[in-house]
């Protein structure tokens, strides 16, 4: 997209975007909360931005399985199963496996960059 002003003033029609900063780097921050993913350093420019990231794996790896559940529905809607399990209500040995499997989905997503940044 060309002529993208994220922040700033628009050169050519002197609209302020400036409001959008803040935006951007609350995002940014609440993301760095719910991921496994530190952001070491950033920086909002007019019309893109540089982020210095550190993926913690072991982060990733030392989360239980309710709190990996709890980060991922702060972005994302939760299935019917997870519900379930994180009310600690009764699940059959199948269903556990089914929330087991989209736990470790999960899990990996929430140390992708890629996964981060969609948000």
């Amino acid at each position: 997209m060309r002529r993208a002003c994220l922040c700033g003033q628009d050169p050519l029609t002197g609209r302020s975007f400036e409001h959008r900063r803040d935006w951007v780097e609350k995002k940014l921050l609440q993301l760095g909360r719910i991921f496994c993913i530190d952001i070491c350093a950033y920086a909002v420019m007019s019309n893109h931005t540089h982020l210095v990231l550190h993926i913690d794996i072991a982060k990733a790896k030392r989360l239980n399985n309710k709190a990996i559940l709890i980060r991922w529905h702060k972005l994302f809607k939760s299935t019917f199963l997870c519900q379930r399990f994180l009310n600690c209500e009764l699940l059959t040995k199948a269903e556990l496996a089914a929330v087991n499997a989209r736990v470790n989905l999960y899990r990996e997503r929430l140390r992708s960059i890629s996964w981060s940044i969609r948000v």
